[in-house]
């Protein structure tokens, strides 16, 4: 065969064996249906379901690539966890390598065409026969198993024509397993398979093109290349997404590099193994093996470190709105000495009050409600840790005025939370006007900003009769305002539907500011600051 002949029949292998590899892995998952979104969501309780069922979806649509892309957009739309989502991507791993026990045991094994071209034909039936139902969809995989194995076998005829006057043997050394590392990855990364690679490097081993350990080498990059496809899923991506995003490069780039150092003993290890197993002693089915064992060997380096990966990756690609979340006064290491817990305590409530006031003020100027939205978590997830962190506290001894004053921090981050609560509400009902907005709603919104400055949370409360008179005219206001839109609705000068908006609105806020008035009360009562005690009492 002369070179033109074995170059074009390799060109031709490999685009016939992504085509059948693409044909099979779009007919499973049309078969699938939403079966794929339902096991993953509810089949990631634990570490080893979680494991199972990516090992399983992918040994099934033969493609790592499509539930690693599952996966992520899985998380992205926030239905799993970043924990879930990372034994789901390692198990992703572990199936993949039945596409090198596919070729090895059955694409070399066979006479291909008595296999391939029956399974074309009666795919292609069973298509044309349905082709908008499950029958059609299976037999699309059908098709494109038996394209698959037209292709393998298209390669091994390449590979044969190479073998009589080329060898890569003679690149040994470290440089030269380098230098296979590489192609593997350059090959997964320029035809986005990992599977296609695999079955180049299988076929040129079992044609005596490569030896095992230049072979194995080769395997590892392409393991290592199928996470370009992670990364390009996680563009534009949540925080999470791309967190696991992450944690998928990080486990094939440590799980290569840990192959790679013990690539001798591996190899020694897996001829052992074979041995025992008394599989077949092609080289093919060697290079499965082998792809499988670290793989495996992956899994067990990560059991014991995913814990510290995943509060690694929870500090990285963090948002605006998780940094605003994350309290920045509770440090656990204050809890011992509860004056300063407490000090702790008001600092975060008052931060706590400064988001939930700048969301009332954006609501009322028509802010996006997205914005409003994220927020409001950040909101949430503040009250939580202060919850928390008042409970650990309060295991602690302290005196009786300290104890005391815990209930107190806690009613002030409810009334907050409301607050954040009621802003995004309000921003709903301000959606739904359209007319010009009222004179009487202009002067209740400007009587509100008045005593919002007031009572905000990082000042002092200047003069309390001035809150008293501030709220006794926003009541006044409030009052004139229903009035007005009530008038407006019963003579038709304003639509029904928008006059109920308007007063929800205007009840909105006025519920909003006595939250807030609460608050800023009890946070400038002059109990806000305990006196340093010098006996402590247990709570």
């Amino acid at each position: 065969m002369n070179d033109w002949s074995a170059i074009g029949g390799l060109l031709g292998g490999i685009g016939l064996f992504l085509l059948g590899m693409s044909l099979m892995t779009d007919g499973l998952k049309l078969a699938a249906g939403p079966a794929l979104g339902r096991i993953l969501t509810y089949s990631t309780k634990t570490r080893m379901r979680g494991l199972a069922s990516g090992a399983l979806l992918t040994a099934l649509v033969q493609s790592s690539s499509a539930v690693t892309v599952a996966t992520i957009g899985f998380v992205n739309a926030g239905l799993l966890t970043l924990g879930q989502s990372l034994w789901v991507l390692f198990g992703s791993n572990v199936g993949t390598t039945m596409t090198g026990w596919l070729v090895a045991l059955v694409g070399l094994k066979f006479k291909i065409d008595l296999l391939a071209l029956p399974l074309i034909g009666i795919g292609m039936a069973l298509r044309l026969s349905g082709e908008h139902s499950r029958r059609g969809a299976a037999g699309l995989a059908l098709a494109g198993f038996g394209v698959l194995f037209l292709g393998i076998d298209m390669l091994q005829i390449a590979f044969s024509g190479f073998t009589t006057d080329f060898s890569l043997q003679e690149f040994d050394g470290l440089t030269g397993l380098l230098l296979m590392v590489l192609s593997g990855l350059l090959m997964t990364v320029l035809m986005q398979s990992s599977s296609a690679s695999l079955t180049i490097v299988l076929t040129a081993t079992q044609g005596g093109l490569l030896g095992i350990e230049s072979a194995a080498a080769a395997v590892i990059g392409a393991n290592i290349g199928t996470t370009v496809t992670a990364l390009i899923a996680a563009i534009g991506a949540t925080p999470n997404a791309k967190r696991a995003a992450s944690a998928h490069v990080l486990f094939n780039a440590l799980t290569g590099i840990v192959a790679l150092l013990m690539l001798p003993l591996l190899i020694a290890m897996i001829a052992v193994l074979r041995d025992l197993l008394q599989l077949d002693t092609a080289p093919a089915a060697f290079l499965a093996l082998f792809h499988t064992v670290f793989n495996l060997l992956g899994v067990v380096l990560m059991w014991p470190l995913v814990n510290r990966l995943t509060h690694f990756l929870e500090r990285r690609f963090r948002t605006a709105e998780e940094d605003e979340a994350r309290p920045h006064h509770l440090d656990a290491n204050v809890l011992g000495v509860p004056t300063l817990a407490l000090d702790a305590l008001h600092q975060e409530v008052r931060r706590m009050g400064s988001i939930a006031m700048r969301m009332l003020r954006d609501a009322a100027s028509g802010e996006a409600q997205d914005k409003l939205v994220r927020a409001q978590r950040a909101v949430v997830g503040l009250n939580h840790a202060i919850a928390d962190f008042i409970m650990r506290l309060s295991r602690t001894e302290m005196s009786t005025a300290s104890a005391q004053r815990l209930p107190d921090i806690l009613r002030i981050a409810r009334y907050y939370e409301t607050l954040s609560e009621l802003a995004v509400e309000l921003s709903t009902a301000l959606r739904e006007n359209t007319t010009p907005v009222p004179v009487e709603v202009g002067k209740f919104n400007a009587q509100a900003e008045a005593l919002l400055e007031e009572i905000d949370p990082d000042t002092a409360i200047r003069d309390r009769l001035v809150i008293d008179q501030a709220l006794d005219s926003l009541e006044a206001h409030y009052q004139s305002l229903k009035s007005h839109l009530l008038a407006a609705g019963v003579r038709g000068e304003l639509p029904v539907m928008e006059m109920e908006s308007r007063l929800r609105a205007a009840s909105m806020m006025r519920r909003a500011i006595e939250q807030a008035v609460k608050a800023a009360i009890m946070l400038n009562d002059g109990k806000t600051n305990v006196p340093h005690e010098t006996e402590s009492t247990p709570a």
